[in-house]
């Protein structure tokens, strides 16, 4: 490992975001420090597209960055669970909110910045809306145990905060929903775009979970979609302008529903469109979110201008890389 370079460290690096952004940031010429699962980083066929880096094992990652600390230029700390159906609260809390403690306590000893990821999850049914306004954070109800570990870590960095135990400057970014290139291994946790790629080649169909509300159609839920491309535009502009600090929205500021998204793939395959609903599983429908949408004043407000992927864009963009990505292995 060089040391006499400073690092930007991304963990989470074998996934979807992280993925993404470790391969834009080594686009730029920088020196990056990739950590996760090592497994993760064979086991992951997307991985294979990536250049050569320089990968670290969550488990000695902590270890390394108490010694090391001054060879960090900054932190991206995208690593997490991010299984909305798992239960293991025991899990969630050590994977999620204790490890991402000690990220914020060394990265405040060494004096690093750091970015960090949330979750729109956080907002649970969306009944008290999507405004991003801090002081409401803790009366937000997540509908699920990985909801409420983004959201404690969340309301436990604003007391660190209080208490002038900070990095030099943070950020925190709930991601709405996040789709893109380097998600196969997410399984039922990949996106709808990415499950109805492969459907619809498959099959000619795309299965959708049907409406159990009155007054929402079939297909008519929504959410706020948005390219990684875009997530890892503003990740950077968070740690580059940088941002001094605060709790942001990352979505794109417009919902839209599965059937327009359906269209949008069908569209972008050249085929006709043939959905099917069926009945959401009985052991989520309670938990099921039917609209999502961030309000993204105060990420504007910091002076983040550039605008982003309509859903069409974002989906025609994803699925050309797909079809190369999948005639390459061929």
């Amino acid at each position: 490992m060089k040391q006499d370079k400073k690092f930007v460290v991304v963990t989470g690096a074998a996934g979807l975001i992280g993925g993404r952004l470790v391969e834009n940031l080594l686009q730029s010429k920088k020196e990056v420090l990739s950590v996760d699962r090592l497994t993760h980083f064979s086991s992951r066929p997307e991985q294979s597209q990536l250049p050569k880096q320089e990968c670290m094992d969550r488990d000695i990652f902590l270890d390394w960055l108490k010694r090391e600390g001054r060879t960090v230029q900054s932190i991206f700390h995208i690593g997490a669970c991010t299984d909305t159906t798992e239960t293991r609260w025991d899990y969630l809390k050590e994977t999620n909110l204790d490890y991402s403690q000690a990220v914020w306590n060394l990265a405040t000893q060494h004096r690093i910045p750091l970015v960090y990821a949330s979750s729109a999850a956080t907002y649970g049914d969306g009944s008290l809306g999507f405004m991003d306004e801090e002081s409401e954070i803790s009366k937000l109800e997540p509908l699920n145990l990985y909801g409420r570990s983004k959201q404690e870590f969340d309301l436990w960095a604003l007391e660190q905060e209080k208490r002038g135990n900070q990095p030099p400057t943070w950020s925190g970014f709930k991601f709405f929903n996040v789709y893109g290139f380097g998600e196969a291994h997410k399984n039922e946790m990949a996106s709808v775009i990415y499950k109805a790629y492969h459907q619809i080649l498959k099959s000619g169909e795309l299965v959708l979970f049907r409406s159990h509300r009155n007054g929402i159609a079939d297909g008519e839920q929504k959410r706020d979609f948005i390219s990684v491309v875009d997530v890892n535009k503003v990740l950077r502009f968070a740690a580059e302008k940088p941002v001094k600090r605060g709790i942001f929205n990352l979505g794109t500021g417009r919902a839209q529903s599965f059937l327009e998204l359906a269209q949008g793939v069908f569209d972008s395959l050249g085929k006709k469109r043939n959905i099917r609903f069926v009945d959401t599983p009985i052991e989520i429908r309670d938990k099921y979110q039917y609209f999502t949408q961030a309000e993204m004043g105060r990420l504007r407000a910091e002076g983040y201008r550039e605008s982003f992927h309509t859903l069409r864009e974002g989906i025609a963009a994803y699925l050309k890389r797909l079809k190369e990505y999948d005639a390459h292995i061929r």
